[in-house]
């Protein structure tokens, strides 16, 4: 189902971008993905905004946190209760980087990192249920943890989130895949060898779009890097960049919409 109207526990509902230039950012995904950005008139905001797409929320926008930080896509997973899932980071050895805030009447969030080293926010909804719209052009479509430390990883997701590690091998590289319950919600694969050595611990979110080679195309014109030159995997061909800012981020084909 693309169209949302709210998530389970434990399930990714939210993106958004951290950037060092919000403007610069605004620019670059209108070109790349069509998105429009509504800003939110209000100082106590502190430059947030979200971009949609026909009409829709998919994704969030905003400066980063502190002087220095990279530009970075962020992962929100949904929750019934901030406070306590803060503790149960706490408990599995976690580090709660930012602890639980009301954000007006939208919700509530809070920012941890795991003992692998990843970062991964929670969202405790309220009117602002989450991205309107997923799985189809151009929405979040998967959230894949790329780690230094799978096991570490594991015990930590699966003791704050309940999630269970399915692993499984494709074309001879081990990939798990998180469920919540019976549902696929996110994937977690070993950082290889190739990747830089002071590359951390993150998150990957993964976009769809109806194009890949367009798409691309059109990201390097508006001055993206491309990290992962387009190929085939299962479920549709994907390519890896960094948006001119240098926030990394997946754009796939989908074979399936789902």
């Amino acid at each position: 189902m693309s169209q949302r109207s709210g998530y389970a526990p434990g399930v990714p509902c939210w993106v958004d971008l951290s950037s060092t230039d919000v403007e610069a950012s605004v620019r670059f995904y209108d070109e790349v993905f069509g998105w429009r950005a509504e800003m939110i008139d209000d100082p106590a905001a502190g430059g947030y905004g979200q971009f949609t797409c026909d009409g829709r929320k998919v994704a969030g926008v905003g400066p980063v946190f502190g002087e220095g930080l990279p530009a970075t896509w962020n992962t929100y997973i949904t929750t019934e209760d901030a406070a306590a899932t803060a503790d149960r980071v706490r408990n599995a050895g976690g580090t709660v980087v930012m602890e639980p805030m009301q954000v007006f009447e939208e919700g509530a969030m809070a920012v941890f990192q795991s003992p692998d080293g990843s970062f991964v926010s929670i969202w405790e909804a309220g009117r602002h249920q989450g991205a309107e719209l997923v799985n189809e052009p151009t929405s979040f479509c998967w959230n894949e943890l790329v780690t230094r430390d799978v096991a570490a990883a594991e015990r930590f997701y699966s003791a704050v989130f309940g999630w269970t590690p399915h692993l499984q091998e494709m074309e001879g590289v081990k990939y798990t895949e998180w469920h919540a319950g019976d549902a696929s919600i996110a994937g977690m694969i070993e950082m290889a060898p190739q990747y830089p050595p002071e590359t951390p611990s993150h998150w990957m979110t993964y976009f769809a779009v109806a194009d890949l080679d367009a798409t691309v195309g059109a990201a390097e014109r508006a001055g993206a890097t491309i990290l992962v030159s387009a190929m085939d995997a299962p479920p549709g061909r994907f390519a890896m960049l960094t948006d001119p800012q240098g926030a990394a981020l997946s754009v796939i084909q989908l074979r399936e919409i789902s």
